[in-house]
């Protein structure tokens, strides 16, 4: 099982996202965290709609800080926009994907976000599985 930690500013959207389709994609062969380095401490409610749309319950999902996550080194941690906000993780490899935070986007540029997040993770777990086999 891969370690992978995805991490934004508030943890109420894009890593809740992206944590959320690495649970789908991931197949049970990775253990997918989410956390943000001030999180708001609530689920945006566009991102629990905009995930609802595709059958996951986001709802269940809580705002978490690099504190509530296990202390391990991650396979992979990856960075969405935080910049400076973001501190270190230990990591074995790491990447900065630089999405745009939806939260006061309008309904269909929030599902743009979200699209690109589902993209960019089901990449990510072909790679895993690729560097597994």
């Amino acid at each position: 099982m891969k370690n992978v930690l995805f991490v934004c500013v508030e943890n109420s959207n894009r890593s809740q996202m992206a944590q959320a389709f690495a649970n789908i994609y991931g197949d049970g062969a990775l253990n997918a965290y989410s956390a943000g380095s001030r999180p708001s401490g609530v689920i945006n409610p566009k991102a629990i709609a905009a995930m609802n749309e595709l059958g996951y319950n986001l709802a269940m999902h809580q705002s978490k800080s690099l504190d509530d996550i296990p202390d391990v080194t991650y396979d992979y941690v990856v960075t969405m926009g935080c910049g400076d906000a973001c501190p270190f993780v230990k990591a074995k490899n790491r990447a900065d994907w630089a999405i745009p935070d939806p939260r006061n986007m309008d309904e269909a540029e929030f599902r743009k976000v979200r699209d690109l997040i589902r993209d960019k993770v089901r990449d990510l777990v072909m790679e895993i599985s690729t560097v597994d086999n």
